[in-house]
């Protein structure tokens, strides 16, 4: 009888190779409670021969065909020569050729990197994935149907890197000027936004939208739940930072669709505010100083 090798010696092979699982609580049914995140280790001797990014750019996917390439060509016209970048691709089981096209930026573009959930996990989950895969100590999170124009991304890092930056700032929240969407949703935004303030006081006039810079480390102490992108600036808040808000442009979507329809909304996030609220009234985290010995 063949001996069996020892545990330490087996292979996951439910397990992509390169990935280590990350835990988080169960998401809805049918979704995995397992991201795959990037074992860094295995990387350490491209780290060392390359410069680390200064910003990761995060990408969650779902079905945006047409939209990955000219997002990529836009991402690299942007902010070639403005900062080191590296730009992360999160594919959440798109069913279209959204991985091939992906697969298509990254043979053009050595910044560019891809990872996918082995089943649908939702955005949050895929921003998750990102900010546990990213190397830079900025992460800028865009929506992958275009909407978010990525001459914004250039302008706000340059704003925040100007003299005398708040050493407290941990997220820079978008704030759409002109919404290019249709009236039952921009009607159903602005109540939602309206209930949240006043539930949250976050203050945040514009939290669904998809443009956000947040520093890497306050990402990833970010409390996970499938819904969390919602509220992303209470969170931060919540954790003792600071708050920038700046308009940006707001484009017109020109391939795919949208992913949210209105009761799916509604009910989802009434759920995940009440939710947040008891968070922010009951799960402040303690903070604390060193005393002198003397």
């Amino acid at each position: 009888m063949a001996r069996r090798s020892p545990i330490s010696e087996r292979r996951d092979f439910s397990r992509p190779r390169g990935l280590t699982g990350v835990k988080h609580p169960k998401l809805a049914p049918g979704r995995s409670s397992t991201i795959w995140t990037p074992d860094l280790t295995q990387r350490a001797y491209l780290v060392a021969a390359e410069p680390a990014p200064e910003l990761s750019v995060i990408v969650p996917v779902y079905n945006e065909a047409g939209n990955i390439l000219p997002l990529a060509e836009e991402v690299r016209a942007a902010l070639t020569g403005v900062c080191r970048y590296e730009l992360i691709f999160i594919d959440d089981g798109s069913s279209d050729s959204s991985p091939a096209e992906m697969k298509q930026a990254a043979a053009r573009d050595p910044n560019v990197r891809l990872f996918h959930h082995l089943k649908r996990s939702g955005k949050s989950a895929g921003l998750v994935t990102g900010f546990f895969a990213a190397r830079a100590p900025w992460v800028q999170t865009l929506d992958g149907d275009r909407q978010n124009d990525p001459q914004d991304v250039a302008r706000v890092w340059k704003m925040i890197h100007a003299p005398m930056p708040d050493p407290k700032l941990g997220i820079v929240a978008g704030v759409r000027k002109r919404r290019n969407d249709g009236a039952l949703k921009w009607v159903s935004s602005r109540t939602a936004n309206f209930i949240r303030r006043n539930m949250l006081r976050d203050d945040t006039k514009d939290t669904g939208c998809g443009f956000k810079l947040i520093r890497t480390d306050v990402a990833q102490r970010f409390p996970f739940f499938d819904g969390m992108h919602r509220f992303l600036p209470a969170l931060t808040r919540r954790g003792g930072y600071n708050i920038l808000q700046v308009d940006i442009e707001d484009r017109a979507r020109v391939a795919g669709v949208s992913k949210y329809g209105f009761f799916d909304r509604l009910v989802a996030g009434i759920f995940d505010l009440l939710g947040v609220f008891w968070l922010m009234r009951r799960g402040t985290p303690a903070r604390a100083e060193e005393l002198p010995r003397t």
